[in-house]
């Protein structure tokens, strides 16, 4: 066999590979396994008197309608500007308005509160207080912080039971604290601390009620390192994450859990739930050069975060404790650009599907941009956590939740990319596929890594049948892809006006909204067959409507 023949067989046999397709029959009628919505449990969002405003209920009434969120989390519920504690005739009293007010619209609309107990009012605060964001967070405990803090969460916990009724406010969390392990920003103490606000906060919670679920240390991150082990972090850094060959080898370990199980355990105090903020991110500090670094870690990282947390939970002392995991994004960095654009989607469908069964919640921090912990934002799009913007506006991560909200009660099927589903109350079936090319499995979609790196990515072909159909049935499918739904995309193309008028921006929020749209119909075999390409990064919703 001369050259030229041995090349054009090996072109042959290359090309012939490429386009040989998995084939996937799966039967409607076969027996599923059922799976809870855990992705719909919980959303995030900045802080408390945000909630008072008009645009933030909007969109908070839009997610929960489409999405399905169950309950909202927030900072800063005893943060000064909702007036906890005041001075009345000399002396201080609680004051409860605008903590109602917030509550009461959510209740009003089905959406729980995910009480997230913070911050100190300044009159619990050191008189020299660190504080956090702008709008000033108190975060360095007073001389006589623990007393104070057990007798103002226990009337607020006797308030809102008074209020809602103990029946509401068992269905509740409290969550002590937020990230208590950021010294440097939430929390101005040590961990052992922290180990007692939470059991001064465990025993006002429950002299109200034996019955009301408590749960922490809501800490961040995951780290690989020892930064976190002493009493405060150490903020010289340690050389492992920067010398490691590939971060992803190291082991991860979630911050303070073990030793909180084991403080808890000790105290003989109750834990519900453990809360923690796995990010798939990192921002430890150079030892040789003092300064931060970001890291960037591997698709996979938030799956093995979460079946670390179920190991260790199932050794303790608690392993019927439920897990909250009470904020998560591409990034901790409310000015990543990525957050505005398609390929956080694929990221989200990903790994909320491939997380099924090792958590009760995945809180996506947040459903808005009317956040503001570092300001207001300088563009329409500037980076900013929310699946919605300032304006209304829907991101593809607000897709990425609502497709995921259509899925059904039971697993028909699931793979890398393709996972089909059946509804236990009629039997409709609907499946959701989605592209996060393999190419870029190294690293999860955050600005830390190019933008334009993010442009490119392999297409996969998508076939598989669904048999054991009604023919005649008709199927909706919606497409969200770069030209479809990408709404920063759109923006681009129209010349980014800043701010846009209120014309466009009712075109563009139309073009939001609505994704491609087609349907199908089985055939006269009772079979549906899907034969299509998924570009890069793209989500494919395929939803029997009869």
């Amino acid at each position: 066999m001369n050259l030229r023949t041995y090349l054009l067989c090996v072109v042959w046999v290359t090309i012939h590979l490429v386009n040989a397709q998995e084939t996937i029959t799966i039967r409607a009628d076969n027996k599923g396994e059922k799976f809870d919505h855990f992705w719909s449990k919980c959303v995030g969002a900045g802080r408390a008197n945000e909630a008072l405003r008009a645009g933030w209920l909007e969109q908070m009434e839009k997610v929960h309608e489409n999405c399905g969120f169950e309950y909202v989390r927030f900072h800063g519920l005893f943060h000064d500007d909702m007036f906890p504690v005041i001075s009345q005739n000399g002396k201080l009293v609680y004051n409860w308005q605008y903590i109602d007010d917030v509550f009461d619209r959510l209740l009003d609309m089905n959406v729980r509160p995910f009480v997230e107990l913070a911050f100190f009012p300044k009159q619990f605060a050191a008189e020299e207080t660190k504080t956090v964001f702008w709008w000033k967070a108190n975060v360095t405990p007073g001389p006589d912080y623990l007393r104070q803090w057990h007798d103002l969460v226990k009337a607020f916990a006797q308030h809102v039971v008074d209020r809602y009724g103990i029946d509401e406010v068992r269905k509740w969390y409290f969550e002590v604290w937020n990230e208590p392990n950021l010294s440097r920003a939430f929390f101005d103490g040590t961990k052992s601390q922290y180990f007692a606000l939470y059991k001064s906060s465990v025993k006002a919670i429950r002299s109200v009620d034996q019955q009301l679920r408590v749960g922490g240390p809501s800490t961040s991150n995951f780290v690989a390192d020892k930064r976190y082990e002493g009493e405060k972090e150490d903020t010289k850094g340690f050389t492992k994450t920067f010398t490691a060959e590939n971060i992803n080898d190291l082991e991860w370990r979630g911050v303070w859990i073990e030793d909180f199980l084991k403080y808890c355990e000790n105290e003989k105090l109750p834990v519900d739930f453990i809360s923690t903020h796995p990010y798939p991110t990192d921002y430890p500090f150079d030892p040789r050069t003092g300064k931060g670094k970001d890291f960037s870690r591997f698709v996979n990282s938030t799956l093995m975060d979460m079946q670390w947390l179920n190991k260790v939970i199932a050794k303790s002392a608690y392993p019927d404790a439920e897990i909250h995991l009470t904020e998560w994004n591409t990034s901790p960095n409310s000015r990543d650009a990525m957050h505005d654009f398609l390929p956080p989607a694929a990221y989200i469908t990903k790994v909320n599907l491939d997380c099924i069964g090792l958590t009760n919640s995945l809180a996506f921090w947040t459903f808005t941009d009317i956040f503001e912990e570092k300001g207001g934002g300088a563009s329409i799009f500037h980076g900013g956590f929310g699946m919605i913007n300032y304006q209304g506006l829907v991101k593809p991560s607000y897709h990425a939740y609502r497709l995921l909200n259509q899925l059904g009660d039971e697993k028909l099927f699931k793979n890398d990319y393709l996972f089909v589903s059946r509804k236990l109350g009629n039997g409709k079936v609907v499946a959701l596929a989605y592209n996060y090319p393999e190419d870029h499995y190294d690293a999860v979609p955050a600005s830390i890594k190019k933008i334009e790196k993010y442009e490119e990515g392999k297409a996969r072909q998508l076939n598989f049948t669904i048999t054991d159909l009604r023919p005649g049935t008709q199927f909706k499918i919606e497409t969200l892809d770069k030209e479809h739904g990408n709404i920063y995309n759109y923006w681009e193309k129209m010349g980014k006006p800043e701010p846009p008028t209120r014309e466009q921006i009712k075109v563009m929020k139309k073009y939001a909204d609505n994704l491609k749209t087609e349907l199908l119909t089985v055939n006269i075999k009772g079979e549906l067959v899907i034969d299509r390409t998924l570009d890069p990064w793209s989500l494919v919703l395929i939803e029997q409507i009869n």
